[in-house]
């Protein structure tokens, strides 16, 4: 190939990168609107406010106390108790996201019929608290990454090829430093965050998931699984940082439905919240959990012969 074919080969090329990550990643939030947003309304005149909901939300009809409930187990991100005056409650153990659309929509509503109204948040969070579960996932994925990727390519630097024994002790140590590293950022920038042994074997278990997996692809894949655990650093929390009600329908079925983000970032923040009992703690724990043993079995196969 000449010269000049090589250089529009690969401008070519760098412009199709471009236009995949841009649509993976910007296109998730640049088309957010909102699609059935889940809240609760509870008083009387309930019906009749969920009988006006729109297609951007879903209200559902509860007492009081179902209603908070409901809140709490994240089925839906806001409730507004109808009254003299109206409350408008919202939680920090919900999706910032959602959380603060939540409440436009139900303040919304209640200035619209004129009701005077007060707002009540549940288990507050601080700016770390809202950014930690995201920047905590993102972080381990990046440092697993790095030092698999570092195992991989000093080895063939070396001419040595890592036993079993050295992935699966990487696997472990790399998830134990990146977790201090998270637990000792989220100190530096709040101290007030609670960081309880939940918390910190929540950390551990997506470390050792993110951690396994990884390694399990480089064995197998080679240098090419970069192709694909690189990208994902910048396309999972892209989706994972928002709620699938305002994800546009293909972003929502192809990245934010199987993304393992979404789990380790949700299951975290409850933890961190102090709503321990959340089903997303139950769920982010099955699934890291199977990535985890996953990741190990596939670390212990022996490979057939040393990726390219």
């Amino acid at each position: 190939m000449s010269p000049s074919r090589l250089v529009a080969a690969v401008a070519l090329l760098g412009g199709v990168v471009a236009t995949v990550l841009g649509l993976l990643t910007f296109g998730a939030q640049a088309s957010v609107r909102p699609d059935g947003v889940p809240l609760a309304v509870s008083g009387p005149g309930a019906e009749q406010i969920a009988a006006r909901g729109a297609e951007a939300v879903r209200w559902r009809v509860a007492g009081p106390e179902e209603a908070r409930e409901l809140l709490l187990d994240k089925e839906v991100y806001g409730v507004l108790e109808l009254g003299h005056p109206a409350t408008v409650v919202v939680s920090g153990a919900v999706n910032p996201a959602g959380a603060q659309l939540a409440q436009q929509v139900m303040t919304g509503v209640a200035q619209a019929a004129g009701v005077p109204f007060t707002v009540e948040t549940l288990h507050p969070a601080t700016a770390a608290g809202r950014t930690i579960p995201l920047a905590a996932s993102a972080l381990l994925w990046i440092g697993g990454l790095a030092a698999s990727a570092g195992l991989f390519l000093l080895g063939r630097r070396e001419g040595v090829e890592p036993t079993t024994g050295h992935r699966m002790a990487l696997v472990g140590g790399v998830a134990v430093v990146a977790s201090g590293a998270v637990v000792g950022l989220t100190a530096l920038w709040d101290s007030t965050v609670p960081l309880g042994w939940d918390v910190l074997g929540y950390l551990l278990l997506i470390g050792v998931a993110f951690a396994a997996a990884q390694g399990a692809l480089l064995k197998f894949l080679g240098i090419r699984a970069l192709g694909v655990l690189g990208p994902l650093y910048l396309i999972a929390p892209a989706v994972a940082g928002t709620v699938p009600e305002l994800l546009d329908p293909v972003y929502r079925a192809l990245l934010w439905s199987w993304t393992p983000f979404r789990f380790s970032t949700e299951g975290l923040r409850s933890l961190l919240q102090g709503t321990p009992d959340a089903p997303d703690v139950l769920h982010g724990v099955l699934v890291l959990g199977g990535i985890a043993v996953a990741g190990l079995a596939a670390l212990a196969i022996p490979a057939r012969q040393p990726a390219r």
